[in-house]
């Protein structure tokens, strides 16, 4: 199923549920707990705070190798907006995970992976107690290279 389809299916449409898909084109749905919607929108808030000449948006479709991936929460700069929307498959600047219990290491690892094939220039990790991490292409880092004064934990 290609993502188009997926967005286009009336019944899909109000499903409490980030939807991705993997590479067989099957729907993956994962339920969230509350906590992960807190820490969503209170990186949002503070990405609009340290980087207020970009965006940020919730649950952004890109598609993969491995099927179509919605980091939780990305920022981009105002210079690749336009190509974000002519492109399905460009990542955002950074692309943020919150974590819920069902993530396994090897799938976050995996994610890293697409989302800087995909162009992301650091992708971040925020655990279920608001702990971030930050990664770049070349490896883990103690702080966002982007947004430096981003805490590195959540309250």
């Amino acid at each position: 199923m290609q993502w188009s389809e997926i967005v286009a299916d009336p019944a899909l449409k109000d499903l409490p549920y980030k939807i991705e898909t993997n590479e067989y084109g099957q729907i993956v749905m994962s339920p969230h707990k509350r906590i992960h919607a807190i820490w969503q929108g209170e990186i949002e808030w503070r990405l609009r705070q340290c980087l207020p000449m970009g965006r940020t948006a919730p649950e952004f479709a890109i598609d993969t190798r491995l099927g179509t991936k919605t980091p939780d929460v990305v920022w981009y700069s105002r210079d690749r907006e336009a190509d974000l929307l002519a492109d399905q498959g460009l990542a955002p600047e950074i692309c943020i995970e919150v974590l819920s219990g069902s993530n396994t290491n090897r799938e976050l690892a995996t994610k890293r992976t697409l989302y800087f094939e995909a162009g992301a220039l650091e992708v971040w990790q925020c655990d279920e107690t608001g702990a971030l991490r930050f990664h770049t292409p070349e490896g883990e880092r103690t702080q966002s290279v982007l947004a430096p004064e981003f805490p590195r934990q959540l309250t």
